[in-house]
């Protein structure tokens, strides 16, 4: 369950600093991360963070936290402050905070860095209330000005309204800044304007238009574009290179040796891209065996064959599996993927006598400001962390070590120049981060009334996030919780009175990063094929054996009642055409979600899913619709074709051509049902992922007979035995 942070009027200050009204949040230095916080006598006692500015010629100005990746928070976290504001909707600017512009704009990395679906329920407290600040602040002047009580003034789009007298928020606006910060109440929901009603995206015109600044468009005079050799296997290093051939190419400046490969410094792209395969570049490949995803997974399963550190425990479950009436053993795979974001990685660095200033896309400019600075022997305030939009990101720009961003500030210290890195996508699916390859085993015992007795559940895999900066969070005694998430606190074990949840963590050279919803890709999957599997031992319908199961759980019930009633299902499909379901919970949302297919040839053909989603309060409603949609189209393209293999430690695919996405036709319809709520607010950004790859393989259970355990689906699993 998502909590909100309690926020106190002293979080807030005032500023009049930057001119007009800044209403800025503190943050106290205790809710900084251990593993990110400076020696407490270098750090003062509460950092600011500016949310909204007000200035004297009526401009409004949201600087917002958290960045935009495609998710639409800069419109609902914008709504949020626009609703206690009380301001006009089309006169706010918005924009990404900047890191490094001294301590007024420092904040913890866990409050800046954007992930987990948690952006709006992290913030709905804390930029309402700025909102609501600023507005009381903006009367108690008005009041001042016209001799007149703060209760005898009202707001509206953007005024202080004392009977037939209007005095704008930009007029207010300097007089506020001198006011002590009050203390406020926030509207009841009752009043609300903007939430929970659908607002068109802020970010949209732009983007439309082609005026959006994405990372990879930033160019200046003298900027070279810089791309890099990488060794063919991870791990891998230069023995030796020679360039002369790279060098001879037109448009090539120069060539340098970084620790990760050899950059070469073009006037343009492809002048690069010419360089670099022009090098001769003799690699040395390390001692490491090489990775092979075939031998890889024969260890994992092997490892599954033995006890693992266990998460969760409870009774005997080796008796308990001894005596059940049925038994069913179940292995399933899952390969490394890649987040090919639309964008490519890019980094543009400007390293000056006594500053650096860097633009990129990234989920964490503060954490890799701080990374940056480190490695230069500069401050971090030296550092002027540029953020624009981020053309997607999936969990790739959330990089934990900034690699592309180091990368690119080795190849300017290296070379002395002004330079932006390009990775191509094909340098990124080759050589970049990936979900990791897990395998579970479960062994379940099945009593004689058809539901499970016994659960005997590991899963093996690569951690996430040991030895990163949130190790200290989410691993805790051997158990990276990313791992197990999903099956350890899982409602269909609650009841079952003797099971076990265990890991085995590998080692492995091959990178790896959180993907779009994280450990859940992988655990829902087992969990709502194995509960669709006892459905059919039991004799039962799906729908109805899991609201037996959940009957504990209203909220996975309350999703899964109005997915099953919005996709009819207790009437019967068009023959040829067959229906699976899947209910989740993650991120702090429950999703059900219903997949209707037909297979023809062993081709299938998605006809239409039915999503509901129980996120508590929707505050952008067609927000979290869309991306129930896009994590819908997500999880269909990996479920049917994603799958990173390596063969001697090489990555065997490189682009859209081999790691292919799903295309418009093959798009199903797709309907998203919000469910009312009075809940906890959840996320909605990723939790829609999970859902959708076991609806899909129950559904093809349905119509081809074939349990699949493995992904991606491939057609030959799905000719009937």
């Amino acid at each position: 369950m998502k909590e909100t942070r309690p926020v106190s009027r002293r979080d807030f200050l005032k500023t009049s600093s930057l001119g007009g009204l800044v209403i800025a949040l503190g943050m106290p230095v205790s809710a900084t991360p251990s593993s990110f916080t400076a020696s407490p006598s270098t750090r003062p006692a509460r950092k600011l963070n500016a949310f909204l500015r007000i200035g004297e010629d009526n401009s409004l100005q949201l600087i917002l936290s958290k960045v935009e990746m495609g998710q639409g928070i800069w419109t609902t976290l914008t709504m949020l402050i626009a609703e206690e504001l009380d301001c006009d909707w089309n006169n706010i600017q918005v924009e990404h905070r900047p890191a490094g512009k001294g301590a007024d704009f420092a904040e913890p990395l866990s409050v800046q860095t954007t992930g987990g679906s948690d952006s709006t329920c992290s913030e709905f407290d804390r930029y309402r209330l700025a909102g609501a600040t600023a507005r009381t602040m903006l009367v108690q002047a008005a009041a001042n000005r016209l001799g007149l009580q703060p209760r005898d003034c009202r707001t509206e789009n953007g005024y202080v309204i004392a009977g037939a007298r209007r005095v704008s928020y930009g007029e207010l606006a300097s007089e506020a800044s001198t006011l002590p910060v009050p203390a406020v109440k926030l509207r009841e929901p009752t009043a609300w304007r903007y939430i929970g009603n659908s607002q068109k995206r802020v970010d949209s015109p732009e983007k439309i238009n082609g005026k959006a600044t994405y990372g990879i468009d930033v160019q200046f005079p003298g900027l070279l574009t810089a791309v890099v050799a990488h060794a063919p296997v991870f791990g891998g290093t230069v023995k030796s290179v020679d360039s002369s051939r790279a060098k001879a190419i037109q448009g090539v400046r120069a060539v340098v040796q970084i620790p990760t490969g050899v950059a070469v410094l073009a006037d343009h792209y492809w002048a690069a891209r010419l360089g670099r395969d022009a090098l001769k570049i003799d690699w040395s490949l390390g001692t490491d065996e090489p990775v092979d995803s075939k031998t890889q997974l024969d260890t994992y399963r092997e490892l599954a064959t033995t006890k693992g550190i266990p998460s969760q425990q409870k009774g005997d479950v080796a008796s308990a599996l001894s005596t059940a009436a049925k038994t069913i053993d179940a292995e399933f795979t899952f390969p490394y993927l890649a987040h090919a974001p639309m964008e490519p990685l890019n980094c543009t660095v400007k390293i000056l006598n006594d500053r650096c200033e860097i633009w990129t896309g990234t989920q964490s400019p503060f954490l890799h400001q701080q990374e940056v600075a480190a490695f230069l022997g500069i401050k971090p305030e030296q550092v002027a962390f540029n953020t624009p939009f981020l053309g997607g990101s999936f969990g790739r720009r959330g990089s934990f070590n900034a690699d592309w961003v180091m990368e690119a500030v080795q190849i300017a210290k290296v070379s002395g120049k002004f330079i932006k890195l390009i990775w191509s996508r094909e340098d990124d699916i080759q050589g970049g981060y990936y979900r990791p390859v897990y395998l579970h085993r479960a062994t379940i015992g099945i009593g004689r009334d058809g539901f499970p007795t016994a659960w005997q559940h590991r899963i093996v895999g690569q951690s996430l996030f040991t030895n990163t900066p949130l190790a200290a969070e989410i691993v805790q005694k051997g158990i990276d919780y990313s791992s197990v998430g999903g099956v350890h606190g899982s409602p269909y074990l609650a009841k079952i009175p003797d099971h076990s949840v265990e890991l085995h963590t590998t080692t492995c050279h091959v990178p790896v990063l959180p993907w779009r919803s994280v450990g859940n890709t992988h655990t829902a999957f087992v969990m709502e094929t194995l509960v669709d599997e006892l459905a059919t031992i039991a004799g039962k319908d799906p729908v109805a054996y899991r609201r037996m199961l959940l009957n504990e759980h209203p909220r996975h019930l309350a999703a899964l009642n109005l997915a099953a009633e919005k996709a009819n299902w207790e009437k019967p499909l068009p023959p040829g055409r067959f229906r699976g379901v899947a209910v989740h919970a993650a991120m702090g949302s429950y999703i059900a979600q219903v997949v209707e297919l037909s297979v023809d040839k062993q081709k299938i053909h998605l006809h239409r899913v039915v999503c509901a989603i129980d996120c508590g309060l929707a505050v952008n409603p067609d927000g979290v619709r869309a991306q129930m949609e896009s994590c819908i189209v997500y999880g269909l393209t990996a479920a049917l074709y994603g799958e990173i293999t390596l063969e001697r430690g090489r990555v065997q695919q490189s682009n859209f051509h081999d790691y292919r996405m799903l295309r418009i036709d093959e798009m199903p319809v797709i309907d998203v049902y919000i469910v009312p709520s009075t809940g906890p607010m959840g996320g909605a950004g990723e939790p829609g992922v999970p859902p959708i790859a076991p609806a899909l393989v129950n559904a093809l259970f349905a119509a081809t007979g074939k349990r699949l355990r493995q992904l991606p689906v491939r057609p030959e699993d799905l000719a009937k035995s």
